[in-house]
């Protein structure tokens, strides 16, 4: 059974990190830049929240607040939902789904080790399927 582990294996485990006070200009910046959809607050090394693009939306944007004033610590979900590297896939997303959240902090023994998105899951399960398919085909036709 493939775990997350497996996925950041092959994406690699940088995630882009702002600290609670960096402002939200700044972490829509990074998201921009890096192309992605959220960034994970850290203070001290340790994951305190989570911003994504429906924060910025609907907690500074819509209520008219300054991007360029308001820190990101004012904004972050913080009740964070997360996996460790053992998370089965099949477990990573059901708790995609269930909890509706596109981003997944993945932490183990020693800290913060990543992020898992439904893409990557879903981009994972592809591969797999695809590869469990040549195997059938090549044994019922016996391509080689």
């Amino acid at each position: 059974m493939a775990t997350v582990r497996e996925i950041l294996d092959r994406k690699g485990s940088i995630v882009i990190t702002v600290a609670p006070d960096a402002s939200v200009l700044e972490a829509a910046r990074l998201m921009n830049e890096r192309g992605t959809g959220s960034v994970l607050v850290l203070e001290g090394g340790v994951l305190r929240g989570i911003v994504t693009e429906r924060d910025v939306l609907r907690k500074v944007v819509a209520e008219q607040r300054d991007p360029a004033r308001t820190p990101v610590g004012t904004v972050m979900t913080s009740s964070l939902v997360t996996c460790t590297p053992e998370t089965t896939l099949e477990r990573c997303a059901a708790i995609i789904t269930e909890r509706r959240i596109r981003h997944l902090p993945v932490v183990g023994g020693s800290g913060l080790c990543g992020m898992v998105t439904i893409g990557d899951v879903m981009a994972f399960d592809l591969v797999e399927k695809d590869h469990t398919i040549h195997q059938l085909n090549s044994y019922v036709y016996n391509v080689r």
